[in-house]
């Protein structure tokens, strides 16, 4: 082949699809998938893999899928993207293998991986070549799930992620959305409907926004393309680019003048206040990235900076069902801690918990089977734990926030703290009942109550329980940042083993 005919060759692949494909993704908001990728990465850093995959078929340039290295604010990266202009974005066979070895390559090189996906899912008329076989679409899934934990990775999704392409989604560290446009579904609502009857569209199976607020198999929900990608960049410069080193520093900032995290907890336990602006006030100004903002929202869940290094917070949010952990939160729990663990982020755990929610709606749900799940991944978690009391921890809320007995590197305690089986209105209603309902006036009985929650308070008392070596430190909320920065920076050499075994069995 001369040089004119490889040229040919070449910028007739690099186009993507016919125009008419373009142009209807535009009038949807969609970029190029090479645009894309241009906006992501910085400039000139991008070698491409496979250009030339099925460049002698009729109308598959690069067979739908760009894949190849780069660098993100002067990181290394390994990236794919799905192009929607051609055949939809759909996979076949050199698909799938291009798919599988850039997988493998950012495992081999120790880098975070990212996904740029848009595809209908697999090309039936070529389910021979791509589904079955030992490299086929199967194989996508198995070097996902060998690199997770290893690599970060990363999912910006833009269109559908259809049948079993949209596990890739689901074996990413995150996924972020773009509404409107992204969605995932195993079967489409023509499917769903031949086979369950239920008629349904697309958007309300298996949209963006429901996938981010409802399912929690989306973490970020955004607006549009540039701010999808932008959340990609933000959530890697978080993290190291593999399980062995430390998430990269930054240059340190103060928390908020404007931020009294004292005034924030009203006196009363009764009364909500919102976890996401105490986090706000403690961590270095502006670093908080909140993950899974829209689902389970009772639990407040992200990383941040403190003093310039990567910590991950989890906080009970009273402001959402009281900060009662339910079975999605339970779930949002576990997969940021275990997310944090795996590289290397410190956790920091703001208790302002009632406990787990109780009824038989939940019991049937599996609060107990998704609570231990929860508690799991606290016993095994092995970086930097830090659990601070706030306001309140009671029953297996404690242990399910780092609780004493699940080897924090400290419990501290605020002056608001408590610690109980269960608050004192409830822990005095379940001793007392009888002797409550015999009582002959309201007057008699509410003073009788009163009695006896002063003796419970008294007995629950956050410097009692510092004095039986319970709590560490009581810590007044001003020096609250100081205290938690010095015992993580003390924590960083901590010996990471945990039991003689080669895993658990989790109760998923």
């Amino acid at each position: 082949m001369d040089e004119d005919s490889l040229a040919q060759v070449r910028k007739r692949v690099l186009s993507g699809g016919a125009e008419r494909y373009h142009a209807a993704n535009a009038a949807k908001g969609k970029l190029f998938a090479r645009e894309r990728i241009a906006l992501l990465v910085d400039d000139d850093s991008f070698v491409e893999d496979g250009l030339y995959a099925n460049s002698l078929a009729e109308g598959l340039p690069a067979d739908g899928v760009i894949t190849g290295t780069a660098r993100i604010d002067g990181r290394d990266v390994c990236l794919m993207a799905n192009d929607s202009t051609v055949k939809a974005g759909s996979w076949g066979a050199r698909t799938v293998e291009k798919i599988i070895r850039i997988i493998e390559r950012a495992y081999e090189y120790g880098v975070p991986m990212v996904y740029l996906v848009d595809s209908a899912g697999a090309r039936i008329t070529d389910q021979v070549d791509l589904f079955p076989g030992r490299r086929g679409a199967g194989k996508i899934f198995h070097t996902q799930v060998r690199a997770s934990g290893s690599i970060p990775q990363v999912c910006a999704l833009f269109g559908p992620s259809a049948a079993g392409g949209a596990y890739i989604p689901a074996f990413c560290d995150v996924v972020i959305m773009v509404e409107g446009n992204a969605s995932m579904y195993l079967g489409s609502d023509r499917m769903v409907e031949m086979v369950t009857g239920e008629k349904t569209t697309l958007e309300a199976m298996g949209g963006a926004r429901v996938h981010c607020a409802e399912s929690g198999v989306g973490h970020f929900l955004c607006k549009t393309e540039p701010e999808a990608l932008d959340t990609v960049r933000r959530y890697l410069s978080y993290l190291p680019a593999n399980w062995q080193q430390k998430p990269p520093a930054a240059q340190a900032s103060d928390s908020p003048a404007s931020v009294d995290l004292g005034a924030l907890v009203p006196a009363s336990e009764r009364q909500a206040f919102d976890m996401r602006r105490y986090v706000k006030g403690l961590v270095d100004e502006g670093s908080f990235f909140e993950i899974h903002a829209l689902w389970a929202r009772e639990l407040t869940v992200g990383f941040a900076r403190l003093n310039g290094e990567v910590v991950g917070v989890l906080g009970n949010n009273s402001m959402f069902k009281g900060g009662v952990l339910f079975v999605d939160s339970a779930d949002k729990a576990t997969r940021f801690i275990q997310l944090c663990d795996a590289f290397n982020v410190p956790l920091i755990f703001l208790s302002d918990v009632p406990g787990f929610m109780v009824g038989s709606a939940v019991e049937k749900q599996g609060i107990i089977r998704h609570g231990a799940k929860m508690i799991t991944a606290v016993s095994e978690a092995t970086v930097p734990k830090i659990c601070v009391v706030v306001r309140k921890a009671y029953g297996a809320g404690l242990y399910a926030m780092a609780g004493p007995g699940f080897d924090p590197d400290a419990t501290i305690a605020l002056p608001t703290a408590k610690i109980a089986v269960m608050g004192a209105e409830a822990a005095v209603n379940a001793v007392y009942a009888n002797k409550i309902a015999a009582l002959p006036t309201d007057e008699e009985r509410a003073a009788f109550v009163a009695a006896r929650r002063a003796e419970y308070e008294q007995d629950i008392d956050v410097m009692r329980l510092a004095s039986e070596l319970v709590v560490d430190a009581v810590i007044e909320p001003a020096q609250l940042r100081t205290e938690i920065g010095r015992r993580i920076a003390a924590a960083r050499t901590k010996d990471r083993s945990f039991s003689r075994r080669r895993h658990g069995v989790t109760p998923v």
